[in-house]
């Protein structure tokens, strides 16, 4: 309405818009689609979280525990060399032969123990040739004094590359392949690297990718279509085990979660899908019967009066709309307020409640100069040409002076555009009052309200039942009227409900109050006998 002003040369562009039903539709199509999809995503990432985590302990477990029983396998070889060399006895004769063999047998991944005297291997029990093993010098010494021969070619007995650990007087010949034993390995592959050192696999001549090529722990290899997992430990050997299956195992094992999950998701979407058709088609119902009834002049409205809390003398009220459906029952005004602001009815609304206001209190405004009515304004209104110009078609039939209308706004409708700010100085100049609604329970502070075109202050209802209670609230109320004291607005206590509070708020400053202390709602007929000094009936 007070946007900037085109030049003749300006071309006026023109947006084609959707129909304001079909624009909720839309936004709710949009709506619900956004949320199946946030849906199905989450219980998707909550299935795949829980398959893969119970897949990292498979696998994963499986190579933890073959490492672990690896380790431990070399740790007791280490241990048995050195208990050997404490042997008491005679080398080589029966009762060391016998401790040699009875070491052996007790441990499956032992192929052959021996005992050497200098350079000379003196004896030996076990599958392998005394002379066999083994080779003259070790692949690496430890600073322990133990000897290690990697598997390889000049380890190979019977076709077996053995794995020659020595310390002291005694070797040991361990055949790596039993260091795997991982009994049946149902699609498996693994493979052990002792000292980075590629030891033996399952099944045998498997090629896995070194350990240093993948994080320790699960990870799913699509483009091969593979999940591996990752064991390392670093003691005084370097362990590592990789175990590799067939994603097809995978999804295999985890298939009746998925569907599970899938249908459970669904089963979710279904509902929520449901209960948003059936909350959309209430909304655009009650849109629609709304639009008749505000064609048909079927709402009504009642008046709260408002009180000097000074004199005690009723100076206006707040007119109220009222919504009664064709069958008896009642709407309530948190239920079809919102949907005529969400439904681009508001305008109306408001139009249809100052059209009842000015009918039903011409007579006794006129009479009356110290009256006043309260109309409840949005933004849409404060934007709408049509609802300024129906304003002064109603003031100048009526022959009302603009006093006799005050307008309540809330903050939300006060800081909306600056053509909306514009059009309450606007309404301002012309003499109509403006009040700020529901105060406190919005965004103002002192030096927001300082820049404000107001004359009033109306204290939300939940502060005003705050008074005289342990509650953190109870001290807001204060902190309001000094606030306005010193903007030099008025202030009105809204649902003022006993005498208690009625007495406070005077004693405190505050000009006006409204509640049921004074009066419930009124009829048009009964607020007029009631400001004329009669009492409601």
């Amino acid at each position: 309405m007070h946007g900037r002003l085109r030049t003749p040369a300006e071309p006026i562009a023109v947006v084609p818009t959707l129909p304001r039903r079909d624009r909720v539709v839309v936004l709710s199509m949009m709506a619900a689609l956004g949320g199946v999809m946030l849906l199905l995503a989450s219980i998707g990432w909550y299935v795949w979280r829980g398959s893969f985590s119970a897949e990292e302990r498979l696998v994963g477990g499986l190579a933890a525990t073959l490492g672990e029983r690896t380790e431990a396998m070399i740790l007791d070889t280490r241990r048995l060399l050195a208990d050997l060399d404490r042997l008491a006895g005679p080398r080589c004769a029966s009762g060391h032969l016998r401790a040699l063999q009875d070491s052996a047998l007790r441990r499956p991944h032992i192929r052959a123990i021996g005992y050497w005297q200098g350079a000379e291997r003196a004896c030996a029990v076990g599958f392998v040739p005394m002379r066999a093993l083994p080779p003259t010098r070790a692949d690496r010494t430890y600073a322990s004094g133990m000897q290690a021969w990697w598997p390889s070619r000049r380890t190979t007995v019977g076709g077996v590359a053995l794995f020659v650990m020595r310390l002291g007087d005694h070797d040991v010949a361990i055949d790596p392949r039993r260091l795997l034993d991982v009994g049946p390995l149902e699609g498996r592959q693994v493979a052990l690297w002792v000292e980075r050192l590629p030891f033996t696999a399952e099944p045998p001549g498997t090629t896995l990718p070194p350990p240093d090529s993948l994080a320790i722990g699960l990870t799913l290899d699509r483009r091969h279509g593979r999940a591996i997992s990752r064991f390392s430990r670093q003691g005084e050997l370097s362990i590592e085990i990789v175990a590799i299956e067939p994603i097809s195992t995978f999804w295999g094992r985890y298939a009746t979660t998925l569907v599970v999950g899938t249908a459970i998701g669904l089963a979710l979407v279904a509902v929520w899908l449901v209960a948003l058709l059936r909350y959309t088609r209430h909304r655009l119902s009650l849109a629609s019967l709304l639009r008749r009834a505000l064609a048909a002049d079927r709402l009504h409205v009642v008046y709260q009066p408002v009180i000097d809390l000074r004199t005690g003398r009723c100076v206006g009220a707040e007119a109220l709309a009222r919504w009664t459906l064709e069958g008896g029952g009642a709407v309530s005004p948190d239920a079809f307020v919102p949907v005529a602001e969400g439904s681009g009815q508001s305008v109306e609304l408001a139009l249809t409640v100052l059209r009842a206001a000015v009918r039903d209190l011409a007579l006794l405004l006129r009479a009356s100069p110290h009256l006043s009515v309260q109309i409840n304004l949005s933004a849409a209104e404060l934007v709408s040409e049509r609802f300024v110009t129906e304003l002064d078609a109603l003031l100048a039939a009526r022959r009302l002076r603009p006093s006799a209308i005050t307008f309540e706004l809330t903050e939300r409708a006060l800081i909306a555009t600056p053509e909306a700010r514009a059009t309450i100085a606007r309404l301002r100049a012309r003499g109509h009052r403006v009040a700020i609604d529901d105060f406190g329970t919005g965004y103002s502070s002192l030096s927001y309200l300082a820049d404000l075109p107001l004359d009033q202050i109306k204290i939300d209802k939940a502060f005003i039942h705050s008074i005289g209670r342990e509650a953190a609230t109870s001290q807001v109320v204060t902190h309001i009227i000094e606030m306005a004291q010193e903007l030099g607005l008025e202030t009105l206590a809204e649902g003022v409900e006993t005498e208690g509070q009625r007495a406070w708020l005077a004693a405190h400053g505050v000009e006006q109050g409204q509640g049921w202390v004074f009066s419930r709602p009124l009829s048009a007929e009964a607020f007029v006998g009631f400001a004329r000094g009669r009492r409601a009936a």
